[in-house]
């Protein structure tokens, strides 16, 4: 438990010299973003991830299959969308591979245009989920969680991934005490596990406000992360370099 609590303060509070500086707290509040997106997705366009691609690609095979309430051609506009922000957060991480500060806070300042742009669209179509208005809101938001996912994966802080907690809940379960491990990061990936959960359920709870309301708590979140990252990152300590 001790080792745990320790843990826990050390990712929300990184002690000096930490060789990943204040990037698990922002990557932990990148992963709640992540619940916030994902509820929008989920439950205000039709059943479609746009950061959860590994979910995506199981809701395709469905949809193939004919299952009822899935859209085929929404997954798959989603899967191309992550797909081409993926690409462009590599190329954001091949530009700024020597400073993981001005990567991040690159990155999130155009994350958050694109999740501004998706307010727009959600305040323009009325949170309507049908038409055009539906798949210029997978299409914004697939290209900045894709930009996310990728940038997170170059700056590598260990599981923080912001989007996919698969290979994080196997690590928590395999490095316990009971599989015979010697339980490292524990409170950072109960952590990572956690932030995803509160992000789905603050999502969930203000989407009968509207989806515009929930994209706009993101873009709140975002703004204030890439404010502070910039702020931060404006320094040559050892934890920006890679």
């Amino acid at each position: 438990m001790r080792k745990l609590l320790v843990d826990v303060a050390h990712t929300l509070v990184p002690p000096k010299g930490d060789p990943h500086g204040p990037l698990p707290p922002l990557m932990l509040t990148l992963t709640m973003v992540t619940g916030l997106v994902d509820a929008v997705s989920f439950l205000g366009l039709g059943q479609v991830f746009v950061a959860n691609m590994t979910g995506n690609v199981a809701l395709l095979g469905f949809a193939l299959a004919g299952a009822e309430g899935l859209s085929a051609p929404a997954t798959l506009v989603s899967l191309a969308s992550f797909f081409v922000g993926a690409v462009a957060g590599g190329r954001f991480g091949t530009r700024f591979a020597a400073h993981r500060g001005r990567l991040l806070a690159s990155a999130l300042a155009v994350q958050a245009v694109l999740v501004a742009a998706a307010l727009v669209i959600a305040l323009v179509a009325h949170d309507g989920v049908g038409g055009p208005g539906r798949y210029a809101l997978i299409v914004t938001l697939g290209l900045a969680m894709g930009m996310q996912t990728a940038v997170a994966r170059r700056i590598g802080v260990p599981d923080l991934t912001t989007t996919v907690l698969t290979q994080t809940l196997t690590g928590l379960a395999s490095d316990s005490a009971p599989a015979g491990g010697d339980r490292p990061r524990p409170g950072r990936r109960i952590l990572a596990v956690l932030a995803l959960v509160l992000g789905a359920l603050i999502g969930a709870l203000l989407l009968d406000a509207g989806l515009a309301v929930v994209v706009g708590v993101a873009l709140a979140v975002l703004v204030v992360a890439a404010a502070v990252t910039r702020r931060l990152g404006a320094t040559d300590a050892a934890w920006v370099r890679p």
